[in-house]
């Protein structure tokens, strides 16, 4: 595999990143009008304010899938582009290059808590981020209750359910889940390569 063009080496952790991965299936014999259409539509988005870098991916194997990637600095950049007329553009003009989206993920709050800033390295199984966040939950959920839980008893039980998850959330993405993913950071990132 080979990286066409990145702007920046770097995983982004607990700062609102938005990072995109298409996996799109070429027909054989398609390869070149695909490539030349990825670099266009890459190289438009690269355009856009708070776009962060890209990547281009050939298959690992004969006949696998490309890859592209994208990277915005927040939400709203991300889907700045998601919504032009220029991205419009570069789909309308795809016609016959033979190729088709199998795969879109879009990587952002939990998996990006647990990302070391200035490394590659992938994210922790999904059970070591549940437990983790099990953990960042627990003091929350507790203290929250306990503080918050006689102010708003007499609330009705959807309003009371909505202030607890607004404060639930914030004080996880800004407060619990940095700090118990630095802290068992060892633990997150045992056998793993940078």
């Amino acid at each position: 595999m080979a990286i066409i063009d990145t702007t920046e080496h770097t995983v982004p952790a607990d700062n609102g990143e938005v990072n995109l991965l298409i996996a799109r299936q070429v027909e054989p014999g398609h390869e070149e009008t695909f490539e030349a259409w990825a670099h266009g539509i890459l190289e438009t988005a690269a355009s856009f304010p708070d776009h962060l870098g890209y990547g281009l991916f050939r298959p690992a194997a004969e006949g696998g899938p490309w890859f592209l990637v994208h990277r915005f600095r927040n939400q709203a950049a991300f889907q700045r582009w998601q919504d032009s007329a220029e991205r419009a553009q570069w789909f309308s003009n795809c016609l016959g290059h033979h190729h088709t989206e199998i795969a879109r993920r879009e990587l952002q709050g939990m998996e990006t808590w647990f990302a070391k800033p200035g490394t590659t390295r992938p994210a922790p199984p999904r059970w070591k981020m549940a437990i983790s966040s099990g953990l960042a939950i627990f003091p929350i959920s507790l203290i929250g209750n306990a503080v918050l839980g006689p102010y708003l008893v007499d609330l009705h039980f959807v309003l009371r359910t909505a202030a607890f998850a607004v404060v639930f959330s914030t004080l996880m993405t800004y407060v619990a889940m940095p700090a118990v993913s630095r802290l068992l950071r060892p633990w997150l990132t045992r056998g793993q390569t940078p």
